[in-house]
């Protein structure tokens, strides 16, 4: 019993030391966790949340109909997955390795000869062109190696989310212009009725402005901006001598009777833009991705110093993939531009999409805003008869994100809130508006649309 009675007082000891450890553990790491030396960097604060992460989470969780991300949920092009299933059975063991940092020679040097074409002019591969980790990364790599602390950048509302938290990474500031509707010519609303006012672009422009941003075709409103607006844009770009980045991802979706300008083909622009593109737009394979900037030496040296301290080199199979589809691309576009990807994907494959989400649009009460371009479509839904009351949740955010997480929840219908594409200032011009992808196969539109159909 004494034996018994030692070990019970032995063990009790031994349980009341590691308590005693584990707590004074637990308070060092408190303490640790809470240090505040080992916080966010002060450059990150305010911009470590996202719409994506937020409204992709929501979808996903309640099971909604997802017309919210911008990606076809069916397959790509076969010729351009045959291409990289081949070159893993290929047995050319170099492709499963490094290769050049700055873009895979025959990738750079396919895109070189389309661009050349396109932008009339002979492009050096190896110094006017570089490939990245998606067209999200050449973004980063433009800001963060163009944008010193306190230079302005001119950005067009609406925009892609990213490139306000980006500019105020590199230590910029964010210069906001809105597009604004004007009176409609055709009879609906069009992206073609959006348009800048030249006298408040003027006044954004400073002797601190170091970029202006341009998205054409726009997302998430479909414009695509006229040769007389482009000619506007670098005319102010060359009197104060300002760099613009020309994102142009959806280059290849413009619609019938809309064409689509580059502003680096325009008179004193090409010393002076860097334009940016996907491979995963181009064909339909966003999680490829790969992406890559165009523009003159200069200009490209700042993004690839960014890029050989970052990501360094590009996925080798992909870009090998790619670069097998510019190839047999090219020769479509030479010689029957209408078998051609470039081509079918606006005419053929999305045109029936956005003619059928439009009129499913307005048979529900929406307002559609036709695009002229990509696969986004902007709607007003403030006469769809929903209450201020269904949609208050108790937060202090805007109407459309409440009207898009009700959506969601209630409807399983899952949208964009339009205001995310907003400087903080202008958000109260979107609140009206969502976005639908309409890039997606017939059973999710019929689905969307039957789900629609409920607020008649």
């Amino acid at each position: 019993m004494i034996a018994l009675s030692r070990i019970s007082t032995l063990a009790s000891t031994t349980i009341c030391s590691a308590s005693r450890i584990n707590l004074a553990f637990s308070k060092r790491l408190t303490r640790t966790m809470a240090s505040s030396k080992l916080t966010m960097a002060d450059r990150l604060q305010g911009n470590d949340k996202s719409v994506w992460v937020t409204f992709t989470e929501l979808a996903r969780t309640t099971g909604a109909v997802n017309l919210g991300q911008g990606f076809p949920n069916y397959p790509p092009p076969d010729y351009v997955c045959n291409a990289l299933t081949k070159i893993g059975e290929s047995g050319n063991f170099m492709l499963n390795q490094y290769t050049r940092g700055f873009g895979h020679p025959k990738l750079v040097s396919n895109i070189a000869k389309l661009y050349g074409k396109l932008h009339n002019r002979d492009i050096d591969p190896m110094t006017e062109v570089m490939v990245s980790s998606g067209a999200y990364e050449s973004l980063f790599c433009i800001f963060q190696g163009l944008v010193n602390p306190g230079d302005e950048v001119i950005i067009i509302e609406p925009f892609f989310d990213c490139y306000e938290p980006m500019t105020k990474i590199a230590g910029g500031k964010p210069v906001f212009i809105p597009l604004r509707p004007s009176p409609s010519t055709s009879g609906e609303n069009s992206s073609a009725d959006w348009k800048l006012d030249p006298e408040e672009l003027s006044s954004k422009f400073t002797s601190k402005t170091k970029l202006i941003i341009l998205n054409t075709p726009n997302n998430p409103l479909g414009k695509v901006f006229t040769r007389p607006e482009l000619e506007m844009i670098a005319d102010l770009c060359i009197k104060h001598d300002v760099a613009c980045v020309a994102d142009e991802v959806y280059e290849w979706m413009t619609y019938p009777g809309v064409e689509h300008v580059r502003i680096a083909s325009l008179p004193g622009m090409w010393d002076r833009t860097i334009t940016v593109s996907s491979a995963g737009k181009m064909f339909s394979a966003t999680g490829w991705k790969l992406g890559w900037s165009v523009g003159p030496p200069h200009l490209l040296k700042s993004l690839m110093a960014v890029h050989q301290n970052c990501v360094y080199t590009c996925c080798t199979p992909l870009q090998e993939a790619v670069a097998d589809g510019f190839e047999l691309e090219i020769n479509r576009l030479e010689t029957n531009k209408e078998q051609s990807y470039m081509y079918t994907l606006p005419n053929v494959e999305l045109l029936p999409k956005k003619n059928r989400m439009a009129a499913m649009l307005k048979e529900a009460g929406l307002v559609p805003i036709i695009p002229e371009g990509g696969y986004f479509m902007l709607a007003d839904w403030t006469k769809l008869g929903i209450t201020d009351d269904q949609i208050e949740d108790g937060s202090d955010e805007p109407k459309d994100f409440k009207i898009v997480k009700w959506l969601t929840k209630e409807k399983k219908l899952a949208t964009i809130p339009c205001s995310a594409f907003y400087g903080p200032e202008h958000k109260h011009l979107a609140e009206n508006y969502i976005r639908f992808c309409f890039f997606k196969d017939d059973k999710t539109i019929e689905a969307a649309g039957e789900i629609l159909k409920s607020f008649k």
